[in-house]
């Protein structure tokens, strides 16, 4: 770590602690050559998440966006603004966890119908009319025949 007075190349960690609960490292240093104290803070740098749309473009991971499609979905029902957060939370965790900066648009898809399966059945069948494209009453029986046959955890 350079000093940041003399611009010296070589400083010496004198005391060393966790700071913002655990989500940095605060180092104070010294320069040998001019004896300047200073702070630095050590971070974990997050690698943006992406997520590939069906026609080939990428965009950033927009929980704000899961989170509005959950909301849309459940206008009326019981799912307020807190478990609609939580389900979005647990899928950027999920994505996360599996080691993947890129995801394809479907696997988000995928993972809000999963949820809101468990949730809410008619929140349920309306994100699945747009997110499958539903085209009349059958595809809703269909997809409704579907939902009574999968088990119940």
């Amino acid at each position: 770590m350079r000093c940041v007075m003399c611009r010296n190349d070589d400083t010496k960690v004198i005391d060393s602690r966790t700071a913002e609960d655990g989500a940095a490292i605060r180092r104070r240093r010294e320069c040998p050559e001019c004896s300047h104290r200073f702070t630095t803070y050590e971070r974990i740098e997050s690698v943006a998440l992406m997520v590939v749309k069906t026609k080939g473009g990428r965009e950033p991971f927009d929980q704000a966006k899961v989170v509005s499609g959950i909301l849309a979905a459940a206008k009326g029902r019981p799912i307020d603004l807190e478990a609609a957060t939580l389900v979005a939370e647990g899928i950027e965790e999920e994505i996360r966890l599996s080691g993947q900066t890129e995801v394809p648009s479907t696997r988000v898809g995928v993972a809000v119908l999963e949820r809101l399966r468990e949730l809410d059945d008619v929140a349920y069948l309306r994100f699945a009319s747009v997110y499958k494209n539903f085209d009349g009453a059958d595809d809703f029986r269909r997809e409704a025949a579907l939902l009574d046959k999968s088990p119940v955890s």
